[in-house]
């Protein structure tokens, strides 16, 4: 699909090789932002179709996934000339997805119709539509690939589906409006964000797999109403020792200890921030600010906002290329 943005495409594709791309949906704008992360600048902006949200990438990098939740479809983009290659079946409304880590298949999350639909990535195929609770959204996988985890927005449970049978094995009770979930990167807990609730529920995995409930991170700033705290997008660094969330119109970042649960800091951003993604060596991590129409980079090791990157209309989702 043509570039509307940076059009010319022999420009864009004589460029020397940069380090990493971010690769940022734009809700309302219908497109997709392309940023260099070494220089922080705008590469270019595509068309993305119909209310673009989920957005992931394949484990070489090469593939760009992006959920058309208008257009009941997944678009698939070259990530070297942003060209659309096909589209995937995706079940109506797609939100948010999950890829397996050896690239297929695809879990996608049917806020419309309470399922989550599973998509084999090579032929094109729906492979299984499970049923779940109301209003799915947020979906994880565990790191050894052995459970996806759907979080149902209404009935405010997650879900924990098999991905041998496609059966649902464990459910587990919630804050309200759970719209995101994130597994530590040694699969032994789960972290659920509740937009509603204003909370993030810790999961415990057992280890035999079982789940519960262990525990709620709360979140106080001074000077902002406790409704305007509304947790959405989660990120754990690799060695599983922070915790980062996004709180909605609250405009910050909580920084969280991810193994005592205590809140340490909270990171001025963007306006309305929902959505984040650590550049690969976890130096950034990127927020999409859907009301300020920009992306916040915020240094990792220090903690704190860096810089502003304005991008298209109400951005939603941020992936990066990996190295």
């Amino acid at each position: 699909m043509k570039p509307i943005l940076y059009a010319a495409v022999l420009a864009l594709t004589a460029a020397p090789a940069l380090a990493n791309k971010v690769f940022v949906s734009n809700e309302k704008g219908n497109t997709v932002t392309v940023i260099d992360s070494d220089g922080w600048e705008v590469l270019a902006e595509f068309d993305a179709g119909n209310r673009p949200r989920g957005i992931t990438m394949s484990p070489d990098g090469t593939l760009l996934y992006v959920c058309a939740s208008d257009d009941d479809t997944v678009r698939v983009f070259d990530t070297g000339d942003y060209r659309e290659l096909y589209t995937l079946p995706s079940g109506p409304d797609p939100e948010l997805f999950v890829l397996d880590h050896t690239g297929n298949p695809l879990y996608i999350a049917n806020e419309d119709d309470n399922l989550v639909t599973v998509v084999d990535t090579q032929a094109h195929t729906v492979l299984a539509e499970i049923a779940v609770g109301v209003e799915p959204e947020g979906m994880a996988i565990s790191p050894d690939g052995a459970f996806v985890v759907n979080t149902s927005e209404t009935t405010n449970m997650a879900h924990f589906i098999s991905t041998d049978d496609y059966q649902i094995k464990h459910n587990v009770l919630v804050d309200q409006r759970p719209r995101y979930a994130e597994y530590t990167p040694d699969g032994r807990k789960l972290f659920v964000s509740a937009e509603i609730g204003g909370t993030v529920s810790v999961i415990d995995i057992a280890e035999d797999g079982t789940p519960s409930l262990s525990y709620k991170v709360e979140f106080a700033v001074p000077g902002v109403l406790p409704e305007w705290l509304q947790p959405v997008g989660v990120k754990v660094t690799a060695d599983g020792k922070w915790m980062f969330v996004a709180l909605g119109p609250a405009n910050r970042v909580a920084v969280v200890d991810a193994e005592s649960h205590e809140v340490v800091k909270y990171i001025i951003v963007g306006q309305r921030v929902w959505q984040m993604a650590f550049t690969p060596d976890e130096k950034y991590l990127l927020t999409t600010n859907g009301n300020s129409n920009d992306i916040t980079v915020i240094d990792v090791a220090a903690q704190k906002a860096i810089r502003s990157i304005p991008v298209g209309q109400q951005p939603w989702g941020v992936v990066v290329a990996p190295d």
